[in-house]
């Protein structure tokens, strides 16, 4: 009979010297008291998560990824039941979709009770320390009188704005989108105990889009041990599905050893035999991604934008080639800018450099804008993306100078990136001259479909640590060639700036 394996392929929890699991076995005791008796690795995920020292919990970030169905959710219950009971604390659990926060509540109510004096509560003294009830839609919550709170809602619904909570729950992380984080974070900064945690919850996403990229990001800070304050547990084949064929991926997933690794409840809540239907009726990627828990590749995040980028190199682009138009892009913390610019090549084409890729300081804003001046005044366009960082600082500075600036909304976004695949891969029409911070952005550039726009993409990034800006900044310069800007007339030539290699 096929079991599944009780160890997890990554467990990042702080080990030091004396650290105490005196909360975690607590944890498992109080549980098992009310018929709730954890798997052997949940167990693990209550022993990783809840570690102390004398300065408080090890790890400020909790996260549990496991395929479906295994039950991720009961660790997670036994892990609320205590803190909320035994240390008083507040929890704000939140879910992508709201069915989702109202089960989890229908959950602890099995525990807690339905109402206040619930005389139908099967955990009587459980019920005896319920102070308050909620059941209004998308914002329920359960109040004890020590100060424990527990408050449950969608993500979309707005659940836990203005409030302050020791934890935040982060349920199927894997929709989990960038505004949302900025918004909800805040919730635990000024936890009331001092000591805020975030439990993030989920499986792969699907691609590394918007959607779940905070999760990718978590999850990648805490396998590498970049964060040093992380309780990571993963349960997942161990393999690396980028570097398989189609061939090799279909292999992979049939070997029934990858699916007792990465599903601890096989052959107990999950039967083989719905696992073995999963596998007849699925992808072998889809598989893969759904019940063994493998994370994004490149080939999933999206198609690599660019495989003749280097065909494209030249290596003596002529300085008298005149400037067609610059763009501009920043790092979302706007530490670093990049400049492209395009020049009118011979024969037709548009000649794509970084003007500048530098390190950036806000307090420099107006140096930036009395650089673009300088080298644009009112004729040559500035391009930027609606999105982008920049056009915060740049875009009221620029037009208060009456300069030519084009600020690319989503649809006009999309057709420059199309336009610059188009030139680069099918109808060869651009150069450049293999600048090293280019070329790996290039390299690193995929394809992002547009949902419900078939054929529309964005550019994305193969992994979250690629700089995504030089190629955005050329981008959109070559948009400005094509768009904004004229060929000057013999006579009128304005040499470009290439300031970096």
């Amino acid at each position: 009979m096929l079991i599944g394996s009780q160890v997890a392929r990554f467990n990042t929890a702080p080990s030091p010297r004396g650290y105490s699991v005196e909360h975690a076995e607590r944890a498992l005791e109080f549980a098992e008291g009310y018929q709730f008796v954890a798997d052997p690795w949940q167990s693990e995920v209550v022993r990783a998560w809840l570690r102390t020292d004398d300065a408080g919990w090890l790890a400020s970030t909790w996260g549990l990824s496991v395929p479906r169905q295994n039950g991720k959710n009961g660790a997670l219950e036994i892990v609320e039941l205590y803190l909320m009971v035994a240390l008083g604390l507040k929890i704000l659990h939140t879910s992508h979709l709201l069915g989702s926060a109202r089960k989890a509540f229908k959950r602890l109510m099995f525990f807690f009770g339905t109402k206040v004096n619930d005389p139908g509560a099967r955990f009587p003294e459980l019920n005896a320390l319920v102070k308050e009830i909620r059941k209004t839609n998308g914002q329920e919550a359960i109040e004890l009188h020590n100060g424990g709170l527990i408050e449950l809602g969608a993500r979309t619904g707005g659940a836990g704005r203005g409030s302050s909570f020791d934890v935040l729950v982060v349920d199927e992380a894997q929709e989990y989108e960038e505004d949302e984080q900025e918004a909800l974070e805040p919730t635990v900064s000024a936890s009331p105990s001092g000591d805020p945690i975030i439990i993030y919850m989920g499986t792969p996403p699907r691609d590394l889009s918007e959607r779940g990229e905070p999760f990718v990001r978590v999850r990648n800070a805490a396998v590498t041990g970049a964060d040093k304050r992380s309780a990571w547990v993963e349960h997942s084949a161990v393999g690396d599905v980028d570097k398989m064929d189609e061939a090799e991926l279909r292999v992979f997933v049939a070997d029934r050893a990858n699916w007792a690794q990465s599903n601890p409840a096989l052959g107990g809540r999950i039967k083989l035999r719905t696992v073995e239907g999963e596998h007849f009726r699925q992808s072998a990627r889809s598989f893969a991604r759904e019940r063994l828990n493998m994370w994004p590749t490149p080939s999933e995040a999206g198609q690599v934008a660019f495989t003749k980028w280097d065909d494209r190199k030249i290596d003596h682009p002529d300085p008298e080639w005149p400037v067609a138009a610059f763009g501009v892009d920043m790092n979302p913390e706007r530490t670093k800018v990049s400049i492209g610019v395009s020049t009118f090549a011979d024969g037709g084409e548009i000649h794509l450099e970084l003007a500048a890729d530098a390190p950036f300081d806000e307090a420099g804003t107006s140096a930036l804008v009395e650089w673009l001046w300088e080298r644009c005044k009112r004729r040559i366009p500035v391009v930027i993306d609606a999105f982008s960082p920049a056009r915060d600082l740049l875009e009221a500075h620029l037009k208060k100078k009456q300069m030519k600036v084009f600020i690319l909304q989503a649809s006009e976004y999309t057709q420059a990136c199309a336009m610059l695949h188009e030139a680069v891969e099918k109808h060869p029409a651009v150069t450049h001259f293999g600048q090293a911070h280019l070329n790996e952005s290039a390299k690193h550039t995929t394809k992002d479909p547009i949902k419900n726009r078939p054929g529309s993409f964005k550019w994305n990034r193969t992994s979250l640590d690629v700089d995504l800006a030089p190629i955005v900044a050329v981008t959109c310069a070559h948009f400005g060639a094509v768009k904004f800007a004229r060929r000057p007339r013999s006579g009128t030539v304005r040499k470009r700036h290439a300031i970096v290699g």
